[in-house]
């Protein structure tokens, strides 16, 4: 599915940024706590968010890299008509975990975005910011399994 692997490719590219991001932020953070007095109460939110967004969006671009925890013990020893089975079945198994974890992440965006709920620090960032991305993520990567449960090998 060429659309779904553009849009992986675009978000990796906005991942890396968004990780450099982070490091830039923490860095900045520990290096003015060092010289100066200044509180420091949103870098540390700032990147943790960003770092949920890279963690959830990127997931679907590993997935079809095959690049998330296997176990290949099995895949050694089984003839490759099972495997194929298994890989299947495997696949399908998580299909319906990530489904079911993009459908409760979504009904938590909702709430924090009907709700307006936020984090309970200083700074104060909606929470709907971390969950959108989560919902999206995982939203990605139960698609991502699904297109692979039908695409051959």
């Amino acid at each position: 599915m060429k659309v779904l692997d553009f849009l992986n490719r675009a978000i990796v590219f906005l991942s890396a940024i968004a990780l450099v991001l982070a490091a830039g932020v923490l860095t900045y953070s520990v290096v003015l706590r060092y010289f100066t007095p200044e509180p420091t109460d949103w870098q540390d939110e700032f990147a943790v968010f960003l770092l949920v967004g890279v963690t959830f969006s990127s997931a679907a671009w590993v997935q079809a890299q095959r690049g998330h925890i296997g176990i290949e013990a099995l895949k050694a020893i089984l003839p490759p008509h099972i495997d194929r089975w298994r890989q299947m079945l495997v696949d399908l198994l998580s299909t319906v975990f990530c489904a079911f974890f993009a459908w409760k992440s979504w009904t938590l965006f909702h709430e924090a975005w009907v709700d307006g709920y936020t984090s309970a620090t200083a700074w104060a960032p909606p929470l709907w910011i971390p969950y959108v991305a989560m919902s999206l993520g995982m939203t990605l990567l139960t698609l991502q399994i699904f297109v692979q449960v039908f695409r051959k090998p």
